[in-house]
């Protein structure tokens, strides 16, 4: 049979079959209500098949931020300290309902999230928590999201690209469930943006908050081609929040998104940058297991040191007195291994890993370096310390003496 009437009828049968083949596409649509008089956001999801879907089964924490759950099928709450609230939805148009409380505080008095007549910055992570989706075989939902805003307030921000002026799609290629995870911010806000690379980067804070909002762009944009060299993969939108007293003192990561008090300096004297620590996490996203902190915390500590110092905003004898101190702080440390590590814990895997980087450095004659130890474990799910040896040996092409250490026991 000739070459064009075999592709032809390849062709042909691809028309006919295709559409049997593709997943089919149902809509799941996020509506978020905010509301400051009571401190609280309504959310409603609604989706377009219910069939699609045999059951959603949420976990719910304490139960405590949750209530008002309305449903279109059975809702079944099961109370406690770990709380499950499992949806199975009629076959049609299906929406599920309920309201959550936005601030959220911390033992110290201040707060993790929080609501004020004018705006509130909260977690995506929050408003719909996470859930065992168990849907249909061949079905593909396609998740956006729509805030309304409480009159007054000019505008929303979150890490996920914008197809509307309040709406938002939510496609997260690792999970089943698509959520509409990591910070946002909304209200009267004052946000400056930029393109870095393939990423566009958004800060922004309500305004009054004090936020130094062209510092934080300042400094990305300083150390951005440094990031790039060591992280192979970048989000195409990242977000930067933040907020003053009486939010937490301190710099968290989200998905795509960041947040950072707006009080505390972006580079602290000792050399060590939240900013930049949080941005490793959001990029490199080093998942340990196996009392492995030490390997996320570590990476993430020694990336925000090293990025600074290769663009050139630490001189040689900063670094050394930098180390020096590191050294000091973590002289008592006699394991890595654990979950929760101490600043001392941190800084000793810190150490650690510049030794590692000068070992494979030397090794190999300068071709290779902790870097290609970062790659290789953002390419697996998760890493322990067994595996991250493993990885370190790849590169070295050798057995590493530094790995080879009671602190890994």
């Amino acid at each position: 049979m000739a070459a064009g009437l075999k592709r032809m009828l390849a062709v042909g049968l691809l028309a006919v079959c295709g559409p049997s083949w593709a997943a089919q596409k149902v809509n799941l649509d996020y509506h978020v209500q905010l509301l400051p008089q009571s401190d609280q956001a309504e959310v409603r999801l609604t989706l377009a098949r219910g069939s699609a879907v045999r059951s959603l089964d949420f976990d719910l924490g304490d139960g405590s931020r949750y209530s008002d759950f309305k449903a279109d099928g059975q809702w079944q709450l099961t109370p406690g300290q770990q709380a499950r609230g499992a949806w199975r939805p009629t076959a049609d148009t299906a929406s599920l309902s309920y309201r959550v409380r936005i601030s959220h505080g911390r033992k110290s008095g201040t707060f993790e999230t929080r609501m004020t007549p004018t705006w509130a910055l909260l977690r995506g992570d929050d408003l719909v928590p996470s859930a065992r989706l168990d849907q249909q075989d061949g079905v593909e939902l396609v998740a956006r999201l729509e805030v309304e805003l409480p009159s007054g307030w000019k505008s929303i921000e979150t890490p996920w690209p914008r197809i509307g002026k309040q709406r938002f799609r939510i496609d997260n290629p690792s999970r089943l469930f698509d959520r509409p995870t990591g910070w946002m911010l909304a209200g009267k806000l004052g946000s400056l943006r930029t393109r870095l690379g393939e990423t566009e980067v958004t800060v922004a804070s309500p305004r009054g908050q004090g936020m130094r909002r062209m510092d934080v762009l300042t400094l990305l944009t300083f150390v951005w081609p440094q990031v790039q060299a060591v992280v192979p993969r970048h989000p195409a939108k990242l977000l930067i929040v933040g907020a003053g007293d009486p939010l937490w003192r301190g710099a968290q990561s989200g998905h795509d998104s960041i947040y950072l008090h707006s009080r505390p300096p972006l580079v602290s004297e000792r050399g060590s940058s939240p900013l930049l620590r949080e941005l490793m996490q959001v990029l490199a996203r080093v998942n340990d297991r196996d009392r492995s902190d030490w390997i996320s915390e570590g990476l993430t500590e020694y990336y925000a040191i090293e990025l600074l110092r290769r663009a050139g905003g630490m001189s040689d004898e900063r670094y050394q007195a930098l180390n020096e101190r590191l050294a000091r702080d973590s002289k008592g440390v006699t394991t890595l291994r654990g979950e929760q590590l101490s600043p001392a814990t941190v800084a000793k895997a810190v150490v650690l890993l510049q030794e590692l980087d000068r070992e494979i450095r030397l090794k190999t004659r300068n071709k290779r370096s902790l870097d290609d130890v970062l790659q290789g474990a953002m390419r697996l799910e998760t890493v322990d310390t067994k595996e991250f040896v493993q990885l370190s040996e790849n590169v070295l092409d050798g057995s590493s003496t530094v790995l080879d250490t009671r602190l890994l026991q």
